[in-house]
């Protein structure tokens, strides 16, 4: 097998994970995923807060009420191009030419299918789910309308997440980043123009979702296309390798369960809130976005603790492959802590840019209060969790996540909040399940180190 030299038409844009001084790396390495996670949170954000100032609350409500459904059904699918990102840093490390080939084709075509077969499901039960959730009547339709043409662009959203995977297992996540600059731009400008100009509210946030995500996905293709070596994807070459799916989805399955079952409890609680009214249903969607800057941020430096472990497991470099989880636990809990103050000193003001009414802006303070100031319980949790799948290791936490995630907030919901049915109550369910699963995952990757470390010395 040759040795890789030199592949790669982007060198410029890439960071060597395996060699230099690793906290720079992978701080070069992480800003450019968390500066793109927050440009796709803006174009979310661009819709509630066009939707939030110039049309009502209810329609803001209408497209926070699918949040939930939303990310479980794509969280299904969502651990595959984790399973990409895994194995082709893997396969980088080990200069392994011909899988890394295989594996990136199967991934592209992957994702194609993955959309195709979330734009019919998310069509077909979008009413039903909403409906089973306690969806209020006035905001029922709206919210239908918003899942159907955001389903019907998922193609383009698979597309975008499964080919940033394979340049971040490269080390280049600066295009990536640039591609969504681009495409949150024109997420704003058609948000304004279809709900300034065309008055279409709810369908017009949705659309201009779709189109900005599509063009993301067009560039991140045009450059997979254009570059050299076995990374570059070749349309006739796409197929189906089934030998490299196993392996993605032997990662990838067990890590998109897990986001599915965090989801599945978040439809849980998102059907509690909506007991409580549009009110409170609009406040919490404002809180809940300005509170996923610090998920974007962990998850951000999770991603960079995948990428650079997978890349010294394969080439056996253990040490580095530890400091590299330790620099990640620094990285996230300095930018869990910056956010939560934030959010806790200034959330009011923050929360008034999405909507002027004060009882809005008062149910999405309460839910700061709670959640904020354990943050960074979630960002340890991340980490540790990232750095097992970094080694090929998913299943292990993922059932640790189903069991904290999924069961423990269900028996809160029905059991804690049942009691006691307030709003900081039912947000109280995150943080406590934060603090047993980071446990639980901390556990598991100590069981881990250990058994890399007997097979070295073996």
């Amino acid at each position: 097998m040759g040795k890789i030299t030199s592949f790669k038409s982007g060198r410029a844009y890439e960071v060597d994970m395996c060699h230099g001084p690793l906290t720079g790396q992978m701080i070069r390495f992480s800003i450019p995923l968390i500066i793109s996670g927050v440009l796709q949170l803006l174009f979310h954000a661009a819709d509630l807060i066009v939707i939030g100032r110039f049309a009502s609350h209810e329609a803001l409500a209408a497209v926070g009420a699918t949040t939930a459904v939303t990310f479980l059904l794509v969280n299904i699918f969502f651990g595959l191009s984790v399973g990409t990102n895994v194995l082709v840093a893997r396969y980088l490390g080990e200069k392994n030419r011909k899988d890394i080939s295989r594996t990136v084709h199967t991934a592209i075509m992957i994702s194609l299918t993955a959309g195709a077969i979330l734009a019919v499901t998310g069509i077909v039960i979008a009413r039903p789910a909403l409906k089973l959730m306690e969806t209020p009547d006035d905001i029922l339709d709206m919210a239908v309308l918003y899942m159907w043409i955001y389903f019907g662009g998922m193609p383009v959203v698979m597309l975008y997440n499964f080919g940033s995977a394979i340049l971040r297992a490269q080390g280049d996540t600066t295009r990536p980043f640039y591609f969504l600059l681009l495409g949150g731009v024109i997420n704003v400008l058609l948000n304004l123009f279809f709900v300034l100009v065309c008055h279409w509210h709810v369908a017009g946030v949705a659309l201009a979702t779709v189109i900005s995500q599509g063009v993301s996905a067009l560039l991140i293709m045009r450059v997979l296309m254009a570059m050299r070596g076995p990374c570059r994807i070749k349309l006739q070459g796409l197929h189906i390798e089934w030998k490299n799916l196993r392996e993605m989805m032997s990662i990838g399955i067990p890590a998109g369960f897990q986001a599915a079952c965090f989801s599945l409890a978040n439809i849980l609680i998102q059907s509690s809130i909506n007991t409580f009214g549009s009110l409170a249903i609009a406040g919490l969607t404002a809180s809940g976005t300005l509170e996923s800057i610090g998920y974007i941020t962990m998850n951000a430096v999770g991603q960079t603790v995948v990428s650079f472990v997978g890349q010294n497991y394969g080439g056996k470099k253990f040490d580095r492959m530890k400091r590299c989880v330790n620099t990640g636990l620094l990285m996230s809990y300095i930018s869990t802590f910056i956010i939560s103050v934030i959010l806790l000193l200034y959330g009011r003001q923050l929360l008034h840019i999405f909507n002027a009414d004060s009882e809005v802006i008062g149910y999405g303070m309460r839910r700061f209060y709670v959640t904020s100031p354990l943050l960074f319980v979630c960002a340890f949790m991340e980490i540790f969790t990232a750095g097992l799948r970094g080694t090929g290791c998913s299943l292990p936490p993922t059932l640790v996540t189903i069991f904290c995630a999924c069961i423990l907030r269900i028996i809160w919901i029905y059991t804690i909040f049942r009691w006691y049915p307030t709003i900081e109550v039912l947000m109280a369910s995150w943080p406590f399940t934060w603090v047993v699963n980071c446990a639980g995952v901390a556990l598991l990757l100590r069981w881990k180190y250990r058994q890399i470390t007997a097979a070295g010395n073996g």
